[in-house]
C-alpha cells in the first residue's frame, strides 16, 4: 500500500486501466478478424515514426502515431490489390519501419537516444501526456464501438453479409485500422514495440476460453488485461525488470492457468 503514495505508481495504475480498456476493445476485433499479423506489422512500423521524431526533435509518440496510422492505411490499401499478397504488404511496412527507425535514431543529434523504453516498455516512466493520449484513445474507442457495434460485428464475422446490408465496409475497416495503430502507439510506453501485440491478443485468448460472445469477450478482456498489468507491474517494480516483459509473462501465466482449469 505504500507504493500508492508515489505519483509514478499512481500514473502506472491509471495507465494500466486505460490500456486494458483500449486493448480489450480493439483487441477483440483483431482476434475475431484474425488480424494479429497485420497488427504486428503496424507495431514494428511505428519504430520508424519514433526514430523520425527523435531526428526531427518532436515528440516521438506523436510522430509514431502519424507514421503508424499511415502504415496501417498503406497495409490496408496494398492488401486489397490483386497484384500483392497481404503478408507481403505487411512485411514491406514492417521492414521499412524498423529500418527507418534505426537509421533516424543513429542520425539524431546529441547523445544516442535510449531506445529500450520504446522497444521493451517501462510503465514506471509513463507521463501525464501519455495518460491523456491513452484516455483519448479509450474514450474514442468506447464511443465508436457503442455507436457502431452491430456493423462492427457484421464486418468481423461476415464481410459479405455486411456489404449486402449496405454497410460501408471499406470505410469501417480503415477506421478500425486507424484505431489499431493508435492503440498500439498509446501502449508503447507500457509494453514496448516488441511485446505490444501480446496485450492485444493474450487477454482475448484467455477470455475466449470461457465465452464466444463478442461483447462478453470485450468485458472479460478488459478485466483480464488489467489484472495482468497489475501483476506485471508488481513483478517489474520488485524485480527491477522492464514492465512490458513482466506484464506479458504474467498474462501468459494467467492464460496457462485458465487453460488448465478449462481442460480439467
Amino acid at each position: 500500500m505504500e507504493l500508492l503514495q508515489y505519483t509514478f505508481f499512481q500514473r502506472a495504475l491509471l495507465g494500466s486501466l486505460l490500456a486494458s480498456i483500449a486493448c480489450g476493445i480493439i483487441g477483440t476485433y483483431i482476434v475475431t478478424r484474425r488480424l494479429v499479423f497485420i497488427s504486428g506489422g503496424i507495431t514494428h512500423a511505428s519504430f520508424g515514426g519514433i526514430g523520425l521524431g527523435m531526428f526531427a526533435g518532436i515528440n516521438p509518440i506523436f510522430s509514431a502515431a502519424v507514421f503508424s496510422v499511415l502504415s496501417a492505411f498503406g497495409v490496408e490499401w496494398l492488401s486489397k490489390r490483386k497484384d500483392m499478397r497481404e503478408d507481403s504488404a505487411i512485411a514491406v511496412f514492417w521492414a521499412l519501419g524498423m529500418a527507418l527507425g534505426i537509421m533516424f535514431s543513429f542520425l539524431s543529434p546529441g547523445f544516442a537516444p535510449d531506445l529500450s523504453a520504446y522497444l521493451f516498455g517501462n510503465i514506471l516512466t509513463i507521463s501525464t501526456n501519455d495518460l491523456w493520449f491513452l484516455a483519448t484513445v479509450s474514450v474514442l474507442l468506447i464511443a465508436f464501438f457503442v455507436l457502431f457495434i452491430h456493423p462492427i460485428l457484421y464486418i468481423a464475422f461476415d464481410r459479405e453479409f455486411a456489404r449486402s446490408q449496405g454497410i460501408p465496409v471499406h470505410l469501417f475497416e480503415y477506421v478500425l485500422m486507424m484505431f489499431i495503430a493508435l492503440t498500439i502507439v498509446a501502449s508503447l510506453r507500457m509494453i514496448g514495440i516488441v511485446l505490444a501485440i501480446s496485450l492485444l491478443t493474450i487477454p482475448q485468448m484467455t477470455a475466449n476460453l470461457f465465452t464466444y460472445n463478442f461483447k462478453k469477450i470485450i468485458w472479460l478482456s478488459i478485466a483480464i488485461g488489467f489484472v495482468c498489468c497489475l501483476g506485471g507491474l508488481m513483478i517489474s517494480y520488485f524485480m527491477q525488470v522492464p514492465s512490458g516483459a513482466s506484464i506479458i509473462f504474467f498474462s501468459i501465466l494467467i492464460y496457462a492457468v485458465c487453460k488448465l482449469i478449462k481442460s480439467l
